[in-house]
């Protein structure tokens, strides 16, 4: 499915046909164009974790764990999204990456709010276990995408959108400004037991919405 006219276009599929290291870091500074529910909203990549494949003892598809109903997706080929829901309530967004049978997939964690940011604002608010009556008790907008759950609720996505190819609506990456080489930074991937010390999370070092 191709995106409306006027919309950014698609990264193509042999974008994400590479290590998940390397999409991971290049993901920096893409767009995230969202139109579920008939809303538009759009942000901006600022964080990233990337899971090698079943070396990766981290990995939801690691040698242990092998190919599931839940992680079914990640064999998928590159491209598409891997949506899991993490302790039963939060929904996060992945890319599959690679060569299909692999697999290997990126974490979106964070995103900067360009476009549609009341319809994010809205979605948060309805999604908080209390209900938030005015916009003043509500945290800075810093906060919206602020995270894997808080971005896919921000960004109206859920389970319906595991294994949707993501160069076309209701979801797709498209290409954004580029993020100069020292502006990137490289660290342990967060909340997780195993391989805890590599080295795969990418973020934008400058920018404040960072996980």
């Amino acid at each position: 499915m191709s995106e409306p006219a006027g919309e950014p276009r698609p990264l193509p599929p042999f974008f994400y046909a590479r290590a998940a290291e390397e999409v991971a870091r290049d993901l920096l500074g893409a767009l995230l164009v969202s139109t579920t529910g008939g809303e538009r909203a759009v942000a901006r990549i600022v964080e990233t974790e990337a899971y090698l494949g079943p070396h990766d003892p981290a990995s939801h598809a690691a040698e242990r764990i092998g190919r599931t109903a839940r992680n079914a997706s990640m064999f998928g080929p590159p491209g598409i999204a891997y949506v899991y829901r993490i302790y039963g309530l939060h929904w996060c967004l992945n890319t599959v990456t690679g060569l299909a049978g692999h697999p290997a997939a990126v974490l979106i964690r964070a995103a900067q709010p360009l476009q549609g940011i009341d319809i994010m604002r809205r979605r948060r608010r309805s999604g908080t276990r209390r209900a938030v009556e005015r916009a003043a008790d509500w945290p800075p907008d810093t906060q919206l995408a602020r995270g894997p759950a808080r971005l896919a609720q921000a960004l109206g996505i859920d389970g319906a959108l595991d294994g949707h190819a993501l160069d076309g609506p209701p979801l797709w990456i498209a290409p954004g400004e580029a993020v100069a080489p020292d502006d990137v930074a490289i660290g342990p991937r967060i909340g997780i037991t195993r391989a805890a010390d590599w080295d795969l999370r990418f973020y934008v070092r400058s920018s404040p919405w960072v996980s």
